[in-house]
Formats: structure tokens, sequence, C-alpha cells
């Protein structure tokens, strides 16, 4: 049997059709709309299930990971900042069972990315915690094989947590949260503003890191060592046997990872640290094995 799982991200919705044995069989993305708020996001995710049903119409169930802090029972979006506007409030499970007469399951992108990391991970670690480096910064924790959602839905909401007190002001209302200084948009801003150099992308940053530039080494240094010091009250709050790091900044991994070890170790950080290995589809594949997981609790063979 397979599944649909979406990613739903402030620029793209990512969708594949997914074996129950993991593997992708189809995919298909398009820009988000966020011109249009609610009704925008809803209708790009329309047309990447549309295209994918196109493909294969006896998928079992759509599965849904996304941006905001979300209540998985109700599947309802219960916070989401400025990146995906108006997305607060919507119940996704609500529209898209109506919409398709499927079965849905909603769950926050970050929660979803640890999912997929975790069903493709051999060792199956018990205790796992997600940190994602991206356009913005999320987070996920799986205490004893089991995603924690938390009483108020923001468990492991770490690009969140204050990093530097009274520092940046962050779009969710607070000042000085870590993704304000870690996610990849907080890099290329910091070189911007801090350097007489410009760039489109932290790919480009890193580049110019691991080359040697210096004005780029002092921004990247402070970079590290502030997502050392994450790690670290991740590992310290947790202790969770594995961090994974995700997101597109570990893409330019090859250019940052060594020097990001050696500050762990300064830091004595306890936990196993690993760069995550799906990448995009992290999501896309966490979303299809929870609605996977949730038709064989219901006692639908999948």
């Amino acid at each position: 049997m397979n599944a649909i799982g979406i990613d739903v991200g402030g620029t793209g919705v990512k969708g594949s059709i997914i074996r129950e044995d993991g593997t992708i069989l189809y995919h298909e993305m398009v820009p988000t709309d966020i011109s249009q708020g609610r009704e925008g996001i809803l209708q790009s995710i329309y047309k990447v299930i549309d295209l994918l049903l196109h493909k294969d119409q006896t998928v079992i169930g759509i599965g849904i990971g996304t941006a905001g802090r979300v209540d998985r029972e109700k599947g309802e979006i219960v916070f989401a900042t400025a990146n995906l506007p108006s997305w607060q409030g919507t119940n996704v499970k609500v529209e898209i069972e109506t919409r398709y007469g499927l079965p849905c399951v909603v769950e926050n992108d970050a929660n979803a990315a640890l999912i997929g990391e975790l069903w493709k991970r051999e060792g199956n670690p018990e205790t796992a915690v997600m940190l994602t480096l991206g356009t913005g910064v999320g987070g996920a924790n799986a205490i004893n094989g089991q995603i924690l959602n938390g009483h108020h839905h923001q468990s492991g909401e770490w690009g969140h947590v204050v990093l530097v007190p009274n520092g940046k002001p962050c779009n969710c209302g607070k000042r000085g949260c870590l993704e304000q200084y870690l996610s990849g948009t907080a890099l290329v801003q910091a070189v911007l503003t801090e350097t007489d150099l410009s760039f489109r992308h932290g790919s480009e940053i890193f580049e110019e890191y691991s080359n040697g530039n210096q004005q780029v080494k002092q921004v990247v240094d402070r970079y590290l060592d502030h997502l050392a010091i994450a790690v670290y009250n991740i590992s310290v709050a947790i202790d969770p046997e594995v961090v994974f790091i995700g997101g597109g900044v570990i893409d330019s991994k090859s250019h940052w990872w060594a020097g990001f070890q050696h500050k762990l170790k300064e830091y004595f950080v306890k936990s196993s640290i690993y760069p995550a290995v799906l990448g995009n589809k992290a999501g896309m594949l966490g979303a299809a094995k929870l609605l996977f997981q949730v038709m064989e609790k219901r006692g639908e063979s999948v």
C-alpha cells in the first residue's frame, strides 16, 4: 500500500507517494503561495496532492508535516509565524479529509522529519532530538521512540528558545531566539551587516569560510559556537542518545562540520551528534510513516 507524504514550508510544498517500506515512488513540488495567506497555502497543498493522485489513485491516506505548532489529535495549526501568514487556526486535517475523502494526519514538520530519520536509522535509538537549520530553526524530541508533542504542542521548539537575552527581535514576538542566530537566513544577514560582503545563500558563505576568508571566518566561528551551545543545552535538557542536525545548512557540512565537532568537545557534549541523512525527504517520509502508524493502530492493514 502507498501513502502521500507532504512537507509544507514557507517557500515550497513538497510531496511524494511513498510505499510502506519507505520507497519514494513519485515526487512533486510547487512554490508555497503565501501571498494569499491561508487559502494560498491550502491551494499549494491541493496542487501537489492532485498531481500525485493523478499518478496513483490507490493511496490509503495523506500525511502532512507543516511548519508551526500542531495539535496532532485535531490536525489543527495552533501557532504559526509570519513565514506562513494566516495559517494559525487552520484545521488542515478537516480541510484535506473533506476535499479528498482520505484519512489525513497532520504533524509539525520537524517532528515529521525526526520520524523519518528514525525510520531510516539503523540501531533504532530510543531517545533522539532533531535540530533543523534552514530558513528558520525547528526541532523535535523523541522519548522512548515516541514523538513528544508537549501539553501546549511546543515540545522541540528549539528555534524559539532564547539564546541571547534581549537580543535580536524574532517574528514570534520575543527577542534573542535561537532562530535569529542559527538559521541560514540569520547567517546571511550577519555577514551582510558585519562585513563588506554579501551572499544570497548560506552555502556560499560556508564555501568562503572553507577557502579561508577572514571576514567570513569571524562570523561563521561565532555561528558554530552558538550552534555548539545550543546542542550542549539540548544534551543536558533531554540527555538524548542521538542529536540529528538537519535542514538546508547541513548540505554544506563538508565545509564546517569538523570545526563544529571541535567546539562540541569544548562543551563536553556526551550525546552522539549526526548530520541528518534524508535531507529534504525527511519530512515527507515521516509524514507518510505517521499515516501508516495511525492506520495500523486502527487495525487497518498497510
